[in-house]
């Protein structure tokens, strides 16, 4: 299971997005600006107050690094 926390205005978050949906990967994007307790769920497993974080199986990626993200969903890069 892929979480993305995001906020409407994260331009890597969108660009996350694009990655799923080109290659047909389900993911749950939450709006960490509309929910505290989501923003708290986040900086409690990544450590960090900003956007994008993913976590992908409980493997926790912090901003936009698509080579570690292709590497874990087996992408081509």
């Amino acid at each position: 299971m892929i979480t993305l926390y995001s906020t409407p205005t994260c331009y890597y978050c969108k660009k996350y997005e694009e990655v799923f949906k080109q290659n047909n990967i389900p993911y749950k994007k939450v709006d960490v600006s509309a929910d505290p307790k989501i923003a708290e769920e986040m900086i409690q497993k990544s450590g960090q107050i900003s956007v994008p974080v993913l976590d992908i199986n409980g493997e926790i990626i912090v901003g936009w690094n698509p080579r570690v993200v292709n590497n874990i969903l087996k992408l081509k890069q």
